[in-house]
Protein backbone atom coordinates (compact mmCIF):
# COMPACT_ATOMS: atom_id res chain seq x y z
CA UNK A 1 0.00 0.00 0.00
CA UNK A 2 3.18 2.26 0.36
CA UNK A 3 3.56 2.37 -3.10
CA UNK A 4 0.22 3.34 -3.99
CA UNK A 5 0.72 6.34 -1.25
CA UNK A 6 4.51 7.06 -3.02
CA UNK A 7 2.69 7.22 -6.31
CA UNK A 8 -0.09 9.30 -5.43
CA UNK A 9 2.45 11.53 -3.30
CA UNK A 10 4.41 11.97 -6.27
CA UNK A 11 1.42 13.09 -8.97
CA UNK A 12 -0.21 15.54 -6.21
CA UNK A 13 3.30 17.08 -6.28
CA UNK A 14 3.37 16.98 -9.87
CA UNK A 15 6.60 14.67 -10.26
CA UNK A 16 6.71 12.01 -13.06
CA UNK A 17 5.61 8.82 -10.93
CA UNK A 18 8.49 6.46 -12.34
CA UNK A 19 10.82 3.54 -10.61
CA UNK A 20 13.59 6.25 -9.05
CA UNK A 21 11.12 8.41 -8.04
CA UNK A 22 8.65 5.63 -6.16
CA UNK A 23 12.27 4.00 -4.70
CA UNK A 24 13.22 7.45 -3.35
CA UNK A 25 9.55 7.89 -1.77
CA UNK A 26 9.62 5.02 -0.48
CA UNK A 27 12.90 4.56 1.47
CA UNK A 28 12.51 7.92 2.56
CA UNK A 29 9.40 6.53 4.08
CA UNK A 30 11.42 4.36 6.04
CA UNK A 31 9.77 1.02 4.27
CA UNK A 32 11.91 -1.69 2.42
CA UNK A 33 11.85 -0.90 -1.34
CA UNK A 34 10.93 -4.01 -3.28
CA UNK A 35 11.99 -3.86 -6.65
CA UNK A 36 9.39 -6.02 -8.44
CA UNK A 37 6.28 -4.56 -6.76
CA UNK A 38 7.32 -1.04 -7.82
CA UNK A 39 7.87 -2.07 -11.29
CA UNK A 40 4.86 -4.01 -11.19
CA UNK A 41 3.28 -0.70 -10.29
CA UNK A 42 4.44 1.77 -12.87
CA UNK A 43 3.92 -0.79 -15.70
CA UNK A 44 0.32 -0.99 -14.06
CA UNK A 45 0.21 2.91 -14.09
CA UNK A 46 1.70 3.07 -17.55
CA UNK A 47 -1.05 5.00 -19.31
CA UNK A 48 -3.50 6.02 -16.51
CA UNK A 49 -4.40 9.39 -15.76
CA UNK A 50 -4.35 9.63 -12.24
CA UNK A 51 -6.13 12.50 -12.23
CA UNK A 52 -9.26 11.58 -13.66
CA UNK A 53 -9.35 8.09 -11.81
CA UNK A 54 -8.87 9.84 -8.58
CA UNK A 55 -12.40 11.80 -9.62
CA UNK A 56 -13.87 8.81 -10.19
CA UNK A 57 -12.94 7.17 -7.49
CA UNK A 58 -14.52 10.14 -5.02
CA UNK A 59 -17.87 9.38 -6.81
CA UNK A 60 -17.90 5.85 -6.24
CA UNK A 61 -16.41 5.94 -2.61
CA UNK A 62 -19.96 8.64 -1.60
CA UNK A 63 -22.07 5.64 -2.91
CA UNK A 64 -21.24 3.65 -0.49
CA UNK A 65 -21.13 6.24 2.54
CA UNK A 66 -24.64 7.39 1.30
CA UNK A 67 -26.13 3.31 1.66
CA UNK A 68 -23.99 3.03 4.83
CA UNK A 69 -27.25 3.64 6.78
CA UNK A 70 -29.52 1.04 4.88
CA UNK A 71 -27.77 -2.19 7.33
CA UNK A 72 -28.93 -0.17 10.36
CA UNK A 73 -32.51 0.11 8.52
CA UNK A 74 -32.63 -3.81 7.72
CA UNK A 75 -31.34 -4.97 11.27
CA UNK A 76 -34.60 -2.93 12.45
CA UNK A 77 -36.43 -4.65 10.18
CA UNK A 78 -35.17 -8.18 11.16
CA UNK A 79 -35.89 -8.04 14.55
CA UNK A 80 -39.93 -7.79 14.09
CA UNK A 81 -39.74 -10.63 11.42
CA UNK A 82 -38.25 -12.89 14.71
CA UNK A 83 -40.85 -11.85 16.61
CA UNK A 84 -43.72 -13.92 14.05
CA UNK A 85 -41.47 -16.60 14.46
CA UNK A 86 -41.74 -17.20 18.25
CA UNK A 87 -45.39 -16.72 18.51
CA UNK A 88 -46.16 -19.55 15.69
CA UNK A 89 -43.29 -21.75 17.49
CA UNK A 90 -45.61 -21.13 20.15
CA UNK A 91 -48.83 -22.17 18.21
CA UNK A 92 -47.34 -25.28 17.62
CA UNK A 93 -46.20 -26.51 21.03
CA UNK A 94 -50.04 -25.44 22.13
CA UNK A 95 -50.74 -28.51 19.12
CA UNK A 96 -48.99 -30.98 20.78
CA UNK A 97 -48.52 -30.06 24.22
Amino acid sequence: MEYVYAALLLHKLGKEVNEDNLKKVVAAAGADVDESKIKSLVASLNGVDIAKELESASLVSAVPAASGSAPAEEKKEEKPKEEPKAAAAEGLGALFG
